[in-house]
């Protein structure tokens, strides 16, 4: 594990192995970490280099009690990347992740992304009162503003742990594999919740449809029918992107949000068939 000093002073943890050619920076979700590309970095790692990051407040990285903005995460991304000297690289988001590519589009473009790979992730996770039901249905939100009130709320309280758990719980459709559950609950626990509910509230706040129609590179959006993500909100996501490709992983593949640790084999296979792809003439 390495480590970078950001211009406002966090530590952030990150990971920088594999092998030549064009880098694969990964951006993990809310409360996880790093980590959950562990499976990545054994599949994929080995023929490329393979770059992760825990975001500031997560895993490994400081908890500093500034920045919990998906605008400062984008903009350590965009200090990791220069730390690294990436002038070209693949980018992969899950989740939050995928937010925080969004905002680093949105304020530093896409000159050197060569391809994007969005994973599970919402235009808008909340449903604000001046969006039509149209609109909130196409934008995949989860929440409306009172139910993310009473969750922000709920999990800086006292039971802050049981609601934590639970949260990661219904984003597993039947029953899960009992050691991927544990995994995953036991790595959102490194984020303090004077660093998880602010930045929950931010990231959940965020519209990010007016960005789709600006990405202008080869992008593969990835959703799963058993996940927490409606697979519409992964469909509008693609149709809204210009020429974006769409790949839901169905049930019997993949059952929850975390595809990339349910079934490693297929979500890498997916993911190397689309970054292993020669360039369209004329791109």
């Amino acid at each position: 594990m390495k480590e970078l000093i950001t211009t406002d002073g966090a530590r952030l943890a990150y990971k920088d192995a594999g092998g030549e050619g064009i880098p694969l920076v990964m951006l993990h979700g809310w409360g996880q970490t790093q980590a959950m590309f562990r499976h990545q970095f054994e599949g994929l790692a080995p023929g490329r280099r393979v770059v992760t990051v825990d975001l500031r407040g997560h895993g490994k990285s400081g908890k500093p009690h500034q920045g919990y903005r998906i605008a400062r995460l984008s903009r350590d991304v965009l200090e990791l990347v220069d730390h690294l000297g990436l002038d070209h690289f693949d980018a992969l988001g899950w989740s939050m992740g995928v937010s925080v590519w969004w905002s680093f589009i949105d304020q530093y473009g896409t000159g050197r992304i060569r391809r994007f790979v969005a994973v599970d992730q919402p235009a808008a996770v909340a449903a604000v009162p001046w969006m039509t039901e149209r609109e909130q249905r196409d934008s995949g939100a989860i929440f409306d503003m009172s139910g993310l009130l009473y969750l922000g709320a709920a999990l800086a309280g006292p039971e802050g742990d049981t609601v934590r758990a639970d949260f990661v719980r219904g984003m597993f459709s039947g029953e899960p594999d009992p050691e991927v559950l544990a995994f995953v609950a036991e790595e959102i626990r490194a984020t303090p919740a004077y660093a998880g509910v602010p930045l929950l509230f931010d990231h959940c706040a965020q519209d990010w449809r007016d960005v789709l129609p600006r990405i202008d590179v080869p992008t593969l959006v990835i959703g799963c029918e058993g996940s927490h993500v409606h697979p519409d909100s992964q469909r509008f996501v693609a149709e809204r992107i210009p020429g974006a490709r769409l790949h839901v992983f169905a049930l019997d593949v993949a059952s929850s949000h975390f595809p990339f640790l349910e079934n490693p084999p297929a979500f890498n296979a997916v993911v190397e068939k689309f970054l292993a792809e020669e360039p369209q003439r004329g791109a």
